[in-house]
């Protein structure tokens, strides 16, 4: 997946000055940034700093205090998940969301059935559908799971369980993915492996778009297009891989070692 080249290109999807507040606590102050065709976006920042609450936002779970949030120019603002997902869009979890008593073809022949809105008894479907067997089968084999097709899902390894949620929302037939920790739980060795197998998995299945929030910056910084770097709810860089990690202050700021170092600064 190449990025976009051209400025002017429009977002698929952006947020503009949004702001959330839990009673007296404001998660998220003003927050701008947007994804464009082709791109593979990074959200990172100390814990705290408002990355989940974002993500909750731009896929529906939360309404913003303030500011929109914009899907191909529609506002989405607290739409919900699963019509956000008819839209285009989906969401892996950061802990592994998956039917743990249900075999892999199972659990995504249940996200191939929510697609196309077959919920009424989706097991029923799977069982007697070609196209609910065979779209199962098909994100099956992009993902590396077509092995394990008639495997519970409670016995497969860590690495295999993140597969399967991430499988899940590639069934959803997304234009945009978005990743919450996508390998976290994972073995270091195994980390690699499951994001390139995430990324040609997008090219072979037409996601346009990805966006993960990450803590591991091995991860962000091979796979980004671009960062975006939270700080106490606020924006504090948008840049490129190389700029990010080639500023010491902004990579002490995001783990963590010193929150206030970037206070000032022109892009803060």
């Amino acid at each position: 997946m190449q990025p976009a080249r051209a400025a002017d290109t429009a977002p698929l999807f952006e947020t503009i000055a949004v702001s959330k507040s839990f009673g007296g606590f404001k998660a998220l102050d003003d927050v701008s940034f947007h994804v464009r065709d082709g791109e593979f976006v990074s959200i990172v920042g100390p814990n705290g700093a408002g990355k989940t609450t974002l993500v909750n936002i731009v896929t529906g779970l939360l309404r913003p205090t303030a500011g929109e949030v914009r899907f191909h120019g529609r506002d989405i603002a607290g739409i919900g998940p699963v019509e956000l997902a008819r839209l285009g869009m989906a969401r892996s979890f950061q802990l592994v969301n998956i039917f743990p008593a249900l075999t892999v073809r199972e659990t995504l022949g249940v996200a191939v059935a929510s697609r196309l809105r077959r919920v009424g008894n989706p097991f029923r479907s799977l069982r007697r559908d070609e196209r609910l067997q065979a779209d199962a089968a098909r994100i099956a084999e992009v993902l590396g799971l077509r092995p394990r097709l008639d495997t519970v899902a409670s016995t497969l390894s860590q690495g295999e369980k993140k597969l399967l949620d991430i499988a899940s929302a590639f069934a959803l037939d997304p234009s945009v993915i978005l990743l919450d920790e996508p390998t976290s739980g994972v073995s270091t060795a195994d980390k690699h492996a499951i994001m390139e197998v995430l990324v040609t998995a997008a090219k072979v299945a037409g996601v346009r778009a990805i966006v993960q929030v990450e803590h591991d910056m091995d991860l962000v910084e091979r796979y980004s297009h671009r960062i975006v770097a939270l700080q106490e709810g606020r924006v504090l860089a948008d840049m490129p891989p190389d700029a990010f990690f080639a500023d010491p202050a902004m990579i002490a700021a995001v783990v963590g070692t010193r929150p206030q170092i970037l206070k000032g600064r022109p892009d803060a």
